[in-house]
């Protein structure tokens, strides 16, 4: 019998009470459909994104892989910037089947982007099941490419680009960060991965611990891994640039930030993807979030730990900037 799951925070029990009153789990295929229409009514605006003229925003569209329809890139550049600035290269979440470009974690991107001067580049993929890895990785690795060969153009720094993402986002900028590794590609300065899902065996002590607790449960972790790899999920036929939990070898890998919350399925794998980038020599900043579900800081930015979680991101990556 699994453990009970850690306690949550006193400020995120209510507010994880309510959401999951609102909120279908766990993901089933059945339920795709409604995480794609939520997902669409909490689209940005331009306006919102714009930030009062903050930043000044474009999309592009880019050339895609091969066969594959173009790529948009929402670019959204600080309107005061003089000269190349820094980039956030957004891989947005939405456990592999839903989610855009303009999805509501782009906020916390601005959020960021402001703190440090930076810009925002925010790529829009293909989802699965109609469009199983390597689709969504490798579309991707396609606007990364793009934007690294063409930044001093848009006022942007190719050497300083971050790639960040949230829970299936996260898997997207670690599966870029071996990828580029591996082809030789652009160099990200950073890797910034959110309650990333790493691991498509889904086997950790907390993907049973929380199986049917929280956000993103382990139950629905399972079922958007096998949306994006089909009956290949949990088998060797399993690429690490889909599932970078599957990598043999994490040396050579820009520095990263990678964040857990205690109350999630996704906490052991998190653990062990730091452990691992340890032991080869590598940098990584690892930061598990007592009583903290997934993805707790969109749901409930005012709460202490959100708070707190904001500032160490931000800290960590004008670290590496100085750095």
């Amino acid at each position: 019998m699994e453990a009970p799951p850690p306690p949550f925070d006193a400020e995120l029990a209510g507010p994880i009470g309510w959401i999951l009153g609102e909120l279908p789990m766990p993901l089933t295929p059945e339920l795709i459909p409604d995480r794609r229409r939520r997902s669409a009514s909490g689209r940005l605006s331009d306006e919102a994104i714009r930030r009062g003229g903050a930043f000044e925003i474009e999309e592009r569209t880019v050339p895609a892989p091969a066969g594959a329809p173009a790529i948009t890139l929402l670019i959204c550049r600080p309107a005061s910037a003089t000269g190349p600035v820094p980039v956030i290269y957004h891989t947005h979440g939405g456990g592999m089947v839903a989610g855009s470009h303009r999805s509501t974690e782009l906020v916390g991107e601005l959020d960021r982007a402001q703190d440090l001067g930076a810009a925002v580049v925010s790529v829009e993929y293909r989802l699965a099941p109609e469009h199983p890895d390597p689709a969504p990785v490798e579309d991707c690795y396609a606007g990364l490419c793009w934007l690294a060969e063409h930044a001093e153009g848009l006022g942007l720094d190719p050497e300083r680009i971050f790639l960040s993402g949230n829970s299936a986002g996260g898997a997207l900028a670690a599966g870029l960060a071996l990828l580029a590794r591996d082809r030789s590609g652009p160099r990200p300065v950073g890797q910034v991965l959110q309650f990333p899902m790493l691991d498509d065996r889904c086997d950790t002590f907390s993907a049973g611990q929380m199986a049917r607790v929280g956000l993103w449960d382990g139950e629905s972790n399972r079922a958007g891994w096998t949306a994006l790899l089909g009956e290949r999920r949990g088998t060797p036929d399993v690429s690490c640039y889909a599932a970078p939990g599957r990598a043999e070898d994490l040396s050579g890998l820009p520095p990263a930030f990678i964040e857990v919350g205690s109350v999630e399925a996704l906490r052991d794998e998190g653990i062990a993807y730091a452990s691992r980038i340890w032991q080869t020599g590598g940098s990584a900043e690892l930061h598990v979030w007592s009583g903290a579900f997934h993805s707790f800081d969109e749901w409930v930015p005012d709460a202490v730990v959100s708070r707190a979680a904001h500032r160490a991101r931000v800290a960590w990556m004008r670290r590496v900037l100085a750095g």
